[in-house]
């Protein structure tokens, strides 16, 4: 798995150019047909149809992924969407309220919710470390009163650092969330601590 930008174009434009590397050796990316189709839920309960593109590495012939920085892997809804329930739990909101804004299924909110909470101090450590290494004097939060809390600000905390890194006027943090962890902030704790070294493009699509 590997997060890109959104831009099918741009991504098919590095793809053919040499531009992406594989996430296990470092070695160059080309196209590899594509992923099965899946539907995306978004912030406005819109649904798109999303076909990923696959590359296979030229070195060690793996094959990948590649998801768009508005996903996270095997989730239906955008990033941004199970991002919103993330921060409205920080600030105190419960699942089944954040279920009724969004016009999901309570069940499902849960799910992102303790999720999230389970990896939450990978999170954490993760984009403070990140936040840190972007700039001097980093915009790093105070306690948050939880520990999804914490993680939630230092995401935030983040995306204020790499906006500046990257000297844009805002990074979406949702979408860094996701470029960061390669659409993987929801899975298997070991992957939600990994910091994909090709953030800075992906996030900046």
């Amino acid at each position: 798995m590997l997060t890109v930008n959104a831009d099918r174009d741009e991504v098919e434009r590095r793809l053919a150019g040499g531009g992406l590397s594989c996430p296990e050796c470092g070695g160059r990316l080309a196209g590899w047909g594509r992923a099965r189709p899946r539907q995306i839920r978004g912030l406005d309960g819109g649904v798109s149809r999303l076909t990923p593109r696959r590359a296979r590495c030229r070195g060690c012939q793996r094959t990948h992924v590649l998801l768009p920085v508005t996903c996270l892997a095997r989730r239906a809804d955008e990033a941004a969407v199970i991002g919103t329930a993330l921060e409205a739990k920080a600030a105190g909101a419960g699942h089944r309220t954040i279920a009724g804004v969004l016009g999901r299924p309570a069940s499902t909110v849960r799910g992102w919710l303790r999720a999230f909470a389970v990896r939450a101090e990978l999170v954490r450590q993760a984009f403070t470390a990140l936040a840190a290494g972007l700039v001097t004097d980093p915009p790093l939060p105070g306690p948050a009163g939880s520990a999804l809390g914490d993680a939630v600000a230092a995401v935030a905390a983040a995306a204020a650092a790499a906006a500046r890194f990257l000297s844009v006027g805002e990074v979406a943090r949702w979408r860094l969330a996701a470029a960061v962890t390669s659409g993987m902030l929801l899975a298997p704790s070991r992957a939600a601590g990994m910091i994909n070294a090709s953030w800075p493009w992906a996030a900046g699509g």
